[in-house]
């Protein structure tokens, strides 16, 4: 009997720790579930924002649809605008002299052959007169080798008359040839009087920088001026190495100028560099730009550029439907509207609200102002997308916006 009272009272002992074990466990489960549903509420609440209905019509929210469009896969590209070396000339003068007259002004259009200045210089009046005798003892020594091959053909003289009035035939013809080169080189006809160097235009197009000015003394060598010839302007952007394998000749490119308007401009891939530009690891890839968008551009504009690689059609959205929050991306969707209530308002108005809700997306490609865009979780095809004003949303949000269940 004593045994047994004995093991009822281990048994009632061993029952009360399991008892008050179980009660905890299931106190703790009742925590955790509570808190799951606070932060899960927490979660909904931020995810929220509400405007009421002036605050509404004031942003001016807009809405629409997930579209299905063709956008372009692209490579993002900077550079500038520039031109071909034969369509850029920086004029100097062979043989240095005093300017006398500067015939053009800095954003002149001139044709090919214009003369931009004049240069005097004595050695000019030199070569003339050097040309000019060596011409006249042509027309001397001519003669009288004609006389003396007659002579020679008769035996009436030596030959070896004959052959010395040839010998100095040619150094004449040579001495009167290399004068005339001198003079052609330097733009002056052998036959001017004028001993002025005229400076002329290798190729037509704009006078760009004058570096002379009148009376001052021209130096061999040294640019004078500058004409550039703006029809034949190309985009040179600076592809990344890692890039390079999707770009080939023929690919379409969009632009804008950086310091500029937005407005986009188009060209094509002509040419990839096969080396290096510089220490950034880039390499030069050359477009043309389309012929009527490059009036107005000059060489040497910053550019912002989209190379074209390929086109596909998927789910896509404006771009300003697009919001970013820290490392993650949104757009905002219409839930059913709410009236509040209880509360005084000065109208009806004032009392409607309208609740919007933060949809994680995964934005893709951006081409033409729309961007791809895949959703982290669903969503119904009827839901109202905000379009336009998306931004205020997400600042309404972070600003700890008032939320009224």
């Amino acid at each position: 009997m004593k045994n047994i009272k004995n093991t009822t009272k281990r048994f009632t002992l061993l029952f009360v720790p399991i008892t008050f074990l179980l009660m905890l466990i299931l106190l703790l489960t009742s925590c955790n579930e509570k808190k799951t549903e606070e932060v899960q509420e927490d979660e909904k609440l931020e995810n929220e924002v509400m405007l009421t209905a002036a605050q509404f019509k004031t942003v001016g929210i807009q809405f629409g649809m997930v579209e299905n469009r063709n956008l372009n896969t692209i490579i993002k590209a900077n550079g500038y605008t520039t031109v071909p070396p034969q369509n850029s000339a920086k004029i100097a003068t062979l043989l240095g002299g005093t300017v006398k007259d500067i015939l053009v002004l800095e954003g002149t259009y001139v044709n090919k052959g214009k003369v931009l200045a004049t240069i005097q210089n004595l050695e000019v009046v030199e070569m003339l007169e050097e040309y000019k005798s060596a011409t006249a003892n042509i027309e001397y020594l001519q003669l009288e080798y004609n006389r003396q091959k007659t002579l020679a053909d008769e035996n009436v003289n030596p030959r070896k008359t004959f052959q010395e009035v040839k010998a100095k035939l040619a150094v004449e013809r040579a001495r009167a040839q290399a004068a005339k080169n001198k003079l052609l080189a330097l733009n002056i006809s052998p036959s001017s009087n004028n001993a002025l160097i005229p400076i002329l235009s290798p190729i037509s197009g704009y006078v760009g920088k004058i570096s002379i000015a009148k009376g001052a003394f021209a130096e061999t060598g040294i640019p004078l001026f500058e004409v550039v010839d703006n029809s034949q302007m190309h985009l040179d952007l600076n592809v990344y190495e890692k890039d390079l394998g999707s770009i080939s000749i023929g690919q379409e490119v969009d632009f804008i100028l950086t310091n500029q308007s937005n407005k986009s401009i188009k060209g094509k891939i002509f040419g990839i560099n096969k080396s290096f530009s510089n220490e950034s690891k880039t390499v030069a890839v050359h477009a043309k730009i389309n012929p009527d968008d490059a009036k107005g551009l000059i060489s040497g504009m910053y550019v912002s550029a989209n190379i074209n690689l390929n086109s596909a059609t998927v789910p896509a959205l404006p771009k300003a439907s697009i919001v970013k929050n820290g490392d993650k991306y949104f757009i905002f969707i219409q839930e059913e509207e709410h009236a509040e209530k209880g509360g005084k308002h000065d109208s009806k108005e004032e009392a409607e609200e309208i609740h919007f809700k933060a949809i994680e997306v995964i934005p893709g490609t951006t081409d033409m102002g729309y961007t791809e865009i895949k959703f982290v979780t669903s969503i119904p095809n009827t839901s109202k997308i905000v379009t336009q004003g998306a931004f205020y949303l997400l600042s309404a949000q972070k600003g700890g916006g008032e939320h009224t269940h």
